[in-house]
């Protein structure tokens, strides 16, 4: 074996090939075209839709008639094949020794150029290996020296490129970090988390939360637009529970109007947006975006503001049902004030939501979120899987989630006698109103009246209430489906909107009062 080892500058190894090109005889010359082809094509190499090692590393080895291979510091292959190697020549590469060697090595030739790396200092970051039986002459020698250039800024750019990608990865677990915390009600954390990065984000007291749904091939894409236009100054979250949509909080009240602009001209987005919340009401701020949502899908201008409709609660006397609300919650009341709202606030989405689209809003696992529940259900000695149960559970968690922050040091006040949820439920303008809800089915004749209260009799099962009717479950959820538009209400997603119609059977008599809260 003779090896040559070979420390010179790339500047050193220009002069000499520029040197041995004036030495040598005009014949000895190759024809102008072929000295400049491979110049060409490895410049190549270096345009936008060509940066690619590999593909750097796969055109070598025919431009020199060699085997060809690039490894990192560590000995992991990059591209190319794998080669023998002299481990001794090979060690004084990577760590600096040397920039480059040539030696003999059983018949072959190989050539073996350090690529420099900005954070190794002399030692290699890489390997370029070169391996072919003829011996390599000044072009091949140069080829193998401009493609290793070629490659430390190849290699370069994957490195930043890489290290951008991680940080922006980072950046929008921070920011979805930030978004649970505000779901639990924990706004001291989030704020502490938030300030590091966005200094003056969460201030506030007060915010809106937006929906945007596009297409999730397009969603990175609609996230960075929701972060331009509202110039730093909101809260961009990828929701984890739904491919298509991004979730933005923000305390600007121009910011509904920059990213309305982002729906303008775009086929397939919808925004939907909250009333403005407390921070930590945020959980409730963002049911109301995901209902105004629902109501874009059909707006010519696919853009919508949650609407503060006729309410079921706002009908009930305040000081009762205040009372009601805390008198049912008054099991958790001796928890720590930290498990009883990471309990409340479970609880509420997974009553709004599904306890998978919870789970994945939270950060927890939806195991996690069926035993916050399960324990919730435990202490207030109810049962979640009865519909007008969870109607009625959805009614008090929102009350306490609606106290005014200095309600919470004080009990609410007493009304004069105990609040019972069904004498919350008779006042007079409640049962106008539910009566003029539900009344709106009479003029269909397929008894979408009766069918719904079946339905829901049933717990929103469309097998037991075809089975309790005498039809089939597709007539049954036929009916339910027709029943959405004239009641304007979602009713098969679940939510509120379902939870409205069944306090208004409630409240007509048409289905019993649950035993929760007596």
């Amino acid at each position: 074996m003779r090896a040559g080892v070979d420390p010179r500058t790339s500047e050193d190894e220009e002069m000499a090939d520029v040197a041995g090109r004036a030495d040598e005889a005009p014949h000895a010359q190759r024809p102008h075209d072929t000295d400049g082809a491979w110049a060409e094509q490895l410049l190549d190499h270096l345009r936008p839709a060509g940066r690619e090692p590999r593909r750097v590393v796969g055109w070598l080895g025919p431009a020199v008639g060699a085997a060809v291979c690039l490894r990192d510091a560590h000995g992991g292959l990059l591209a190319g094949e794998p080669l023998p190697l002299d481990e001794s020549v090979l060690a004084d590469v990577v760590t600096g020794r040397i920039s480059a060697a040539a030696l003999e090595d059983g018949g072959r030739h190989v050539r073996m150029v350090g690529i420099p790396h900005p954070q190794r200092g002399p030692a290699a970051g890489a390997v370029l290996a070169v391996s072919r039986p003829e011996p390599f002459d000044r072009r091949a020698a140069e080829i193998v020296n401009r493609t290793a250039s070629v490659l430390e800024l190849l290699l370069r750019e994957r490195e930043l490129t890489e290290a951008g990608r991680r940080l922006r990865r980072a950046t929008a677990d921070l920011r979805l970090a930030i978004l649970q915390l505000l779901m639990v009600e924990d706004t001291v954390s989030a704020r502490r988390v938030a300030a590091g990065l966005w200094p003056g984000l969460l201030e506030a007291d007060t915010a809106r939360v937006y929906v945007l749904e596009g297409s999730p091939a397009d969603r990175d894409r609609l996230a960075e637009d929701c972060a331009d236009v509202t110039g730093g100054e909101a809260l961009v979250v990828r929701c984890p529970a739904m491919d298509g949509h991004v979730i933005v909080v923000t305390p600007r009240p121009a910011a509904g109007e920059r990213l309305r602009s982002l729906v303008d001209g775009r086929t397939g987005v919808f925004l939907g947006g909250s009333l403005r919340q407390r921070l930590a009401r945020t959980a409730t701020a963002y049911a109301q975006a995901i209902s105004a949502l629902a109501v874009a899908r059909f707006r010519p201008d696919r853009a919508a503001v949650y609407a503060e409709r006729t309410r079921p609660a706002r009908l009930m006397e305040p000081a009762a049902l205040r009372a009601w609300s805390a008198g049912v919650l008054r099991p958790l009341d001796r928890l720590p004030h930290h498990i009883r709202a990471e309990l409340l606030a479970t609880t509420r989405l997974g009553l709004e939501f599904t306890a998978v689209s919870a789970a994945k809003v939270l950060g927890v696992s939806r195991n996690t979120v069926r035993a916050r529940m399960d324990r919730v259900e435990t202490l207030l000695g109810t049962d979640f899987s009865d519909l007008t149960t969870r109607a009625a559970a959805h009614l008090a968690l929102n009350t306490e989630a609606a106290r005014e922050p200095q309600d919470t040091d004080e009990p609410p006040p007493l009304p004069p006698a105990p609040a019972r949820l069904g004498d919350l439920l008779t006042s007079a303008a409640l049962r106008t109103w539910a009566d003029d809800l539900l009344g709106r089915l009479d003029g269909d004749g397929r008894d979408l009246r009766g069918t719904l209260r079946a339905w829901i009799a049933a717990d929103s099962n469309a097998e037991r209430t075809a089975r309790d009717l005498g039809v089939h479950a597709q007539t049954v959820r036929e009916h339910v489906r027709a029943a959405e538009p004239v009641l304007e209400r979602q009713l098969l997603a679940m939510g509120s909107d379902l939870y409205e119609v069944v306090l208004a059977h409630l409240s007509t008599g048409a289905l019993a009062v649950p035993a929760l809260g007596r």
